[in-house]
């Protein structure tokens, strides 16, 4: 009997956590972030106007959100290696319909970005979680496939996201959008009951959660964890140097449409997706991470020298499409190699390597809009990539002389 109930359990968790599901699920987790953030995008001179405000005060909304999305998941992060993956999503899913219905009530510009911090806040759950949740759930190759679609969608959805607020911004006004918002996290809510726990009690964290914080120490003095982290940064601060600054370069300096300019994105997105889908293909996640930096300094080098030769936009496009190629090799394989590293301590390594990546982009994202955008975007690329291949590099070689790092006790 026990034995009959046993299979019964095993097969239930089996149909109810099929991979086809745990994939469409962690995408859906991992795109609901930078939709958050970047799908209202389009709608800011609306709300300018509605709100009576000036256009940087509204973009203050955006800000406020990256740096919820960043807190949040160093929230949520040691709050599912305690409680386990399913409750911290269904809570943050619930906070993320509050906090959208208020902001389209919003009577204020003020009360509107205090909630927008909110919303970010909320929205860290599902990122957070869904790399955990795949450091759950698979291993060696299978792990790094899963977070290869991770990646993909990571890279892909800030790019989409401005692309379909726009769409929805010709139908309805900025209301619909935070609309369409909400009628995602109803559906994520939906796939969150569904969603069988992939933490069990046994390897749960069974200390107070003041304790559980103190997982924050131990997930930094990875050495190799830690390089990766930063080396991912960096490639995300470009990713956000480049969805900021865009706009301002197609556009006006180009001379292209709005509509144009969305095609742009829409085929740069294609790169980001390409390049995770080909990390997969490499035997050792090393020597794709080595592949990738290499190619994110070159292309960033040659794209800024573009930039201020003032070269023609299809020469720009070119090197800008190898560039987002690179991004999507990196965040693919760093994101595994980090995972690999600190295991024991997925929510809170998960945490601090989103949290890491937005306060990146958010930090670079005003620096391009410094002086002449040409120059200033250049000179960011080049920077960004040139820390991130060092801390790539690092990161490999401690892969590749593990009895150095014993010996300097720095793993």
């Amino acid at each position: 009997m026990k034995q009959t109930k046993k299979t019964w359990q095993g097969n239930s968790i089996k149909r109810r956590n099929s991979a086809f599901f745990l994939f469409v699920f962690l995408g859906m987790l991992t795109a609901f972030g930078p939709f958050v953030t970047d799908m209202y995008l389009p709608s800011l001179p609306a709300m300018a106007s509605y709100f009576e405000a000036s256009a940087s005060m509204v973009q203050l909304g955006l800000t406020f959100s990256m740096l919820g999305l960043a807190a949040g998941q160093i929230l949520f992060g040691p709050l599912s290696d305690t409680f386990g993956r399913r409750l911290p999503l269904l809570v943050s899913m619930g906070l993320f319909l509050v906090s959208t219905l208020a902001c389209i009530w919003a009577p204020t510009i003020e009360v509107f970005i205090a909630l927008r911090f909110i919303q970010g806040i909320a929205g860290a759950g599902g990122i957070v979680i869904s790399r955990s949740i795949a450091t759950d759930k698979f291993k060696g190759a299978n792990l790094a496939k899963a977070l290869a679609v991770i990646g993909a969608i990571n890279g892909i959805a800030p790019v989409t996201a401005p692309v379909l607020g726009g769409a929805v911004l010709k139908i309805t006004g900025w209301q619909g959008i935070f609309a369409v918002l909400f009628g995602l996290g109803i559906v994520l809510c939906g796939a969150c009951v569904h969603f069988k726990e992939s933490l069990s009690h046994a390897k749960r964290s069974h200390e107070k959660i003041t304790h559980t914080l103190g997982l924050f120490k131990t997930v930094l003095s990875k050495r190799q964890y830690m390089l990766c982290v930063l080396q991912l940064a960096f490639a995300q601060a470009i990713l956000f140097a480049y969805i900021a600054a865009s706009p301002f370069i197609i556009q006006q300096h180009y001379g292209f449409s709005p509509f144009a300019f969305s095609l742009f994105f829409a085929l740069n997105s294609v790169a980001i997706v390409t390049g995770a889908s080909v990390s997969v293909r490499f035997k050792r996640q090393e020597t794709c991470i080595l592949t990738s930096c290499s190619g994110i300094f070159l292309f960033s080098l040659l794209t800024a020298i573009a930039l201020a030769a003032d070269v023609s936009v299809w020469v720009f496009e070119g090197l800008l499409f190898i560039l987002l190629f690179m991004l999507g090799l990196t965040f693919t394989a760093s994101t595994a190699l980090a995972m690999e590293n600190a295991r024991e301590q997925a929510g809170t390594a998960s945490a601090l390597l989103g949290a890491a990546g937005f306060l990146f982009g958010s930090m670079v994202s005003p620096l391009v809009g410094l002086g002449n955008i040409l120059i200033s975007t250049g000179i960011t690329f080049v920077l960004c990539a040139a820390a991130g291949w060092v801390c790539g590099w690092l990161a490999v070689h401690i892969s590749l002389h593990p009895a150095v790092c014993r010996a300097s006790k720095g793993c």
